[in-house]
């Protein structure tokens, strides 16, 4: 026998999760007793930042993050980037502290009286063990159903006073995955492809989640198809200066019919097909034109509104197409125009400040990036070349990514982190400046200072609203980023000189510690 603390610290050594990302509260405390020497605890001081460090980790390593938050009250606090990371498919195993056993008949304080329905549905899994004994196999179970294609969070409430309790250990077990897409519906889109005469791929985040990156380059190289991002993708999957590639595919129904128009064989990789944003009409495809999908979710198959699906791992669906003879010859699409040279202005603009940032970045360096306004602009002058080296949410709710850059960092120290954040977002979780400074992270954190929530504003004519009316709750001004970075104790530089902005960025980025660049920009 032993203690079901002493079995859960073993099942995670067993599992490679001996950092605890948490905010601890007093249900927790009985986990901490002699913490062991072994292990890490990662501190976060709001429970939002301390689920997407943990996600930003668990996406870099691809192994599920250990988090401990408190009870309801910390549940609570962190259901936004939960959410995230179910949108994002990040496993995550995540502890809820409870009050004790014995009161929990008298609605104790600070005690969450349905623990297991408060995170759904936002999690895969969601359990309060009947018995203190059964924690550790509820533990275990859940990391399976956590690390189990899509992958995402799960939770288990655990009473304070169950740690100390006698158990019997649990030995971590090797439980596989079913994974190999049916091969009569990959027949079928093997078929399509090759009897194609102008494919398209559309590429999601799966791709990269699932290290799929090169086999897909092949596959398009093969089929001479031209390659697009798919809408709202929180990966890189194909990198941006290819011959092939095309573009990014925005929310919206009839202008993705556009932009695909003369393809007839749409093969669509790792993503839904396709996330809107605003009320569409008309058909979801263009004339003549097949779908074909290579899904790691059964969901996303599901409600496709049209097309063939195939569900299981993307990178052996792939590696089945490779595995066929050669397709037809075709010729290669047209390739997309030269983009113009932003030039530098006072004060600077969004492409101006991106393409100086591409130009002085190393192209191995991992972007993560939470700047809506900008991200069309980003696709154009901050192109990602290599795999793993993009992240941002799919979800669209703020607050991830400057925590996300925090956990990025710690699973890549030998990498360079650049935090690409907007004024407006960086706000949701300016804490995780803390964080970082205090582990001494090499990440630099790039603030896009325009004194608004851009988006809305930019969004605002989809609902009727004219150029000069106003708009409720969108300016920020009066922001002090260095001040607010100097009091998380990191380091703060403002620049708006366009002829010094080069110069900081470089400065910044040969950092080894974190580092505040706050970028005002019109």
């Amino acid at each position: 026998m032993t203690t079901v603390r002493e079995a859960v610290l073993d099942l995670l050594r067993a599992f490679d999760m001996t950092t605890i990302f948490g905010n601890p509260g007093s249900t927790e405390l009985p986990l901490f007793l002699d913490f062991p020497s072994d292990f890490d605890y990662v501190l976060g001081l709001h429970e939002g930042v301390v689920v997407a460090m943990a996600d930003g980790y668990a996406q870099a390593r691809r192994n599920a993050s250990f988090i401990n938050l408190h009870s309801a009250a910390g549940v609570g606090n962190a259901m936004g980037t939960i959410f995230t990371a179910y949108k994002n498919r990040t496993p995550l195993v995540i502890t809820a502290g409870q009050q004790s056993r014995s009161i929990l008949p008298f609605d104790p304080f600070l005690h969450s009286a349905q623990a297991t329905e408060l995170p759904k549905p936002y999690v895969k899994w969601s359990c309060e063990p009947a018995r203190a004994e059964d924690v550790p196999l509820a533990i275990a179970r859940g990391y399976y159903i956590a690390m189990q294609p899509p992958c995402g969070p799960v939770l288990i409430s655990v009473p304070a006073d169950d740690w100390s309790r006698a158990c019997e250990p649990v030995e971590a077990r090797r439980v596989g995955k079913l994974l190999r897409p049916d091969p009569d519906v990959m027949a079928e889109i093997a078929g399509a492809l090759d009897a194609a005469r102008r494919p398209a791929f559309v590429i999601g985040a799966s791709v990269d989640r699932d290290g799929a990156w090169d086999d897909v380059v092949q596959l398009a190289e093969r089929h001479k198809a031209g390659v697009w991002v798919a809408p709202m993708s929180g990966r890189c999957g194909f990198p941006e200066d290819h011959r092939q590639f095309m573009g990014f595919l925005p929310a919206i129904r009839e202008k993705i019919v556009s932009m695909l128009g003369g393809y007839d064989c749409i093969f669509v990789i790792g993503a839904p097909a396709f996330t809107y944003h605003v009320e569409g009409f008309g058909p979801h495809l263009p004339p003549g034109a097949k779908l074909v999908q290579l899904t790691d979710d059964p969901q996303v198959a599901a409600w496709a509104p049209v097309g063939t699906a195939a569900v299981g791992s993307i990178s052996l669906g792939v590696r089945e197409l490779l595995a066929r003879a050669s397709p037809p010859a075709r010729e290669l699409p047209a390739p997309r125009a030269p983009l113009p040279r932003a030039e530098p202005s006072s004060p600077m603009s969004v492409a101006y400040v991106l393409q100086t940032l591409a130009e002085v970045r190393d192209p191995a360096s991992i972007v993560v990036e939470e700047s809506p306004s900008a991200r069309p602009v980003m696709h154009k002058y901050l192109p990602m070349l290599q795999s793993e080296t993009f992240y941002t949410m799919c979800s669209g709710g703020l607050g991830y990514s400057m925590p996300a850059a925090v956990g990025v960092a710690l699973a890549k120290p030998q990498s360079k982190v650049i935090g690409l954040i907007g004024d407006g977002s960086s706000m949701y979780s300016i804490q995780a400046l803390w964080t970082a400074a205090q582990l001494k992270l090499p990440i630099t954190f790039v603030i896009l200072n325009n004194r608004r929530y851009a988006a809305l504003t930019e969004f605002a004519p989809t609902f009727g609203f004219k150029p000069e009316d106003p708009l409720a709750g969108t300016d920020l001004p009066d922001l002090d980023f260095v001040s607010l970075a100097r009091g998380h104790a990191c380091q703060g530089i403002r620049v708006s000189d366009p002829a010094k902005l080069a110069g900081v960025l470089r400065e910044a980025l040969a950092s080894p510690v974190p580092i505040l660049v706050d970028v005002e920009i019109a």
